[in-house]
C-alpha cells in the first residue's frame, strides 16, 4: 500500500504525461558533445528531491535549448513534466528521465509533511509528538538498505 501512495504522490500520469514535484538540490555541470551525425548537443542534469514522508532523489536531464529556456537554480521548488525511457547497451539497461517542461511548484501540491500533520497529542502526557504505526515509539523510518558491493561489479547502477 505504501508503494502505491508513493507513486501517486510524486508521479501523476495522464496519457503519456508524467510529472514530478520537488526541490532542486543539485545542478550537475553541463555536458556537451558531437553526435555521430556531426550535430553538437548539450545536456544539463539536476537532482530533484521529492516531497512527502519518504523523500526520494531523482536525477533528471534537460537537453539543448531547454537548458536556457528554464535556467534552473538550486533550491527552486518545481514541477517537471518528464519522459522516461530505457535502452539496452551491451546487455545492460539504462534509464533516462528527460524534463521537457518545468514550472514553479504550486504551494500545497503533493503530500508535503508539515509539523502539524506529523504529530499527535500523547494521551498520557498531553504533549505533542510523532505517532508511529502500531503506537510504538520505534524508528519512524525503515532501515537503510545495504548498497555495498557484493562481488566484482563496482558499477553504481
Amino acid at each position: 500500500m505504501q508503494k502505491a501512495n508513493f507513486a501517486q504522490s510524486i508521479i501523476s500520469s495522464k496519457h503519456s504525461d508524467m510529472e514530478i514535484t520537488g526541490q532542486i538540490i543539485q545542478l550537475l555541470p553541463e555536458v556537451t558533445g558531437t553526435g555521430r551525425s556531426g550535430n553538437s548537443w548539450r545536456k544539463q542534469e539536476f537532482i530533484l528531491e521529492t516531497r512527502g514522508q519518504y523523500p526520494r532523489k531523482v536525477c533528471m536531464s534537460l537537453w539543448g535549448d531547454k537548458i536556457d529556456q528554464f535556467s534552473l537554480q538550486s533550491g527552486a521548488e518545481i514541477t517537471a513534466s518528464v519522459e522516461v525511457e530505457s535502452r539496452e547497451y551491451n546487455g545492460r539497461w539504462y534509464t533516462d528521465i528527460r524534463a521537457w517542461k518545468i514550472a514553479a511548484a504550486e504551494a500545497g501540491v503533493g503530500p508535503a509533511a508539515s509539523p502539524s500533520s506529523m504529530g499527535s497529542t500523547n494521551a498520557s502526557s498531553g504533549a505533542a509528538g510523532p505517532s508511529y504505526p502500531g503506537g510504538s515509539m520505534g524508528s519512524p523510518l525503515p532501515a537503510e538498505p545495504d548498497y555495498s558491493v557484493q562481488g566484482g561489479d563496482d558499477m553504481p547502477f
